[in-house]
């Protein structure tokens, strides 16, 4: 029986879950399959993601038992520490290129075509927007045996110049709802595109260090200590002049 998405939606937990899976599988292969620990901190990204969710350790492995029931996740086998993997290309039954927009879909909510070839550079590399287009047409014409289409393109919003498309993993989308959503995000100030590159960084920093942890405990040597601005400024204090 085909994955039924419409039957049986995503919930929003298990749909940021299993994105964030498919994400860190394609940006960061070396720290993949991901400990609970590292996929909250990749689910809890203050970039990047749309809407921006705080889910706790609970939250997550609910999300990956209601994945784990449906095959779209499973546990890495021959690891220490228990990982997790996504399953998602073959479940569904979608192409690498077809998966890279979904998922970036699910982390970031509805885009325009030009948006998702840029978005999914670091996941897969479209030649042109026609390229992106294809696969998005073709993931909305998706046959009824194939389990339906899994990608909407919604109504051209007021002002906008491209309309935007949308995934349909967790039900049909509320127009109504998203347009709100959109006015109230632009009457809110936006962030710098240096806090966002800051932000990027940190998390993926505190994967980094997660996984040097990792090692440590395997080799069962220390882990080094960070140490802070604050720490270095003690340690060599300014000279009086």
């Amino acid at each position: 029986m085909p994955f039924d998405h419409r039957a049986q939606p995503l919930s929003p937990h298990a749909a940021r879950v299993l994105a964030t899976l498919m994400e860190k599988a394609r940006t960061v292969p070396d720290s993949y399959p991901l400990t609970v620990n590292s996929l909250q901190s990749g689910c809890n990204q203050k970039t990047s993601r749309a809407p921006v969710m705080q889910l706790s350790e609970g939250d997550i492995q609910a999300a990956l038992d209601e994945l784990r029931q449906r095959h779209l996740v499973m546990e890495a086998s021959g690891q220490r520490a228990t990982r997790w993997e996504h399953n998602f290309e073959r479940v569904v039954g979608v192409p690498s290129q077809a998966s890279a927009i979904l998922g970036l879909l699910m982390l970031r909510g509805p885009q325009t075509a030009g948006e998702l070839r840029i978005n999914t550079e670091r996941w897969h590399r479209f030649a042109d927007i026609g390229s992106v287009e294809a696969f998005l047409e073709e993931l909305r014409d998706r046959s009824d045996e194939k389990g339906g289409p899994l990608v909407v393109l919604l109504p051209r919003a007021p002002g906008a110049r491209e309309a935007r498309w949308a995934h349909l993993l967790c039900g049909e989308v509320d127009v109504s709802a998203l347009a709100a959503a959109n006015e109230a995000g632009s009457a809110a100030p936006s962030d710098s595109a240096t806090a966002q590159r800051l932000a990027a960084l940190e998390a993926e920093v505190a994967l980094l260090r997660a996984t040097v942890q990792q090692l440590c405990s395997a080799l069962g040597v220390e882990a080094p200590v960070p140490h802070s601005s604050t720490d270095s400024a003690e340690q060599n204090p300014p000279a009086e002049i």
